[in-house]
């Protein structure tokens, strides 16, 4: 598969990467800019949106030879930050998906966490044909002052992770590596690609809506299926 340029964008760049996006249409190239993991809240639709510094230029083929042939580019995580996944663990994850789910896939970024992107930091991030993983603290705790909310809660505890009051008004989600590993290759993942192969959805509340479904169903339930020990079947013979 031809590699894809990739370059820094300003303004002007930015807006005509878009433009040359393979689906013209606005309402497509709005759906491209909307599949975005929030860390520690909900994302606010109202803000401008924050686009990843990098636009890979999409490959000019619509099919790959094969479909698991995409790119990992891996960037340095950045002071007191770690990446949670290798790009074979990324490869390995993705190789038990059916083809057709990984067609459209051609980048998936290991991002670089800056002071910028600690102000309104996030997991992951769909754009285009690319999927952006970003880094999580070394110390594997988030820091929060604000307390989850339900769906926040629950979801951390599907994948092992566990919130604690340190102090009154602070809050810490605490991952070990094995729970983490877990929620990156299960649910971050496997949410950004859904939101890639979402092409029905325009308004952010149905993308969202629509990724979080697809990650439950195609990396929670069917990680725990193939995780779970095989029942054996014990022939009983009655005699005659």
């Amino acid at each position: 598969m031809a590699r894809r340029q990739h370059a820094k964008l300003d303004a002007k760049t930015r807006s005509y990467a878009v433009r040359q996006r393979r689906a013209p249409n606005a309402s497509a190239r709005l759906r491209a800019l909307r599949g975005k993991r929030v860390r520690g809240g909900e994302r606010n639709v109202q803000l401008p949106y924050a686009p990843p510094e990098d636009w890979y230029e999409p490959a000019e083929a619509t099919w790959k030879d094969d479909p698991y042939d995409f790119e990992i580019v891996e960037q340095p995580a950045g002071p007191g930050y770690r990446h949670v996944l290798t790009p074979q663990q990324i490869r390995d994850r993705l190789a038990v998906l059916p083809p057709h789910f990984v067609e459209p896939l051609e980048v998936v970024q290991l991002s670089q966490m800056t002071r910028k992107k600690e102000r309104f930091s996030c997991y992951g991030m769909q754009w285009g044909c690319t999927l952006f993983l970003y880094p999580l603290e070394e110390s594997r705790v988030e820091t929060h002052s604000r307390p989850p909310k339900p769906n926040q809660r629950i979801e951390a505890e599907m994948y092992g992770g566990r919130w604690i009051e340190d102090v009154p008004g602070l809050w810490s989600l605490v991952w070990t590596e094995a729970t983490l590993r877990d929620f990156y290759l299960n649910n971050i993942l496997i949410h950004e690609l859904g939101h890639l192969l979402d092409d029905r959805n325009t308004s952010y509340v149905d993308r969202e809506r629509y990724a979080e479904w697809f990650a439950v169903e195609y990396g929670y339930k069917r990680s725990r299926s193939r995780s779970r020990p095989r029942r054996r079947t014990m022939r009983r013979h009655h005699a005659s």
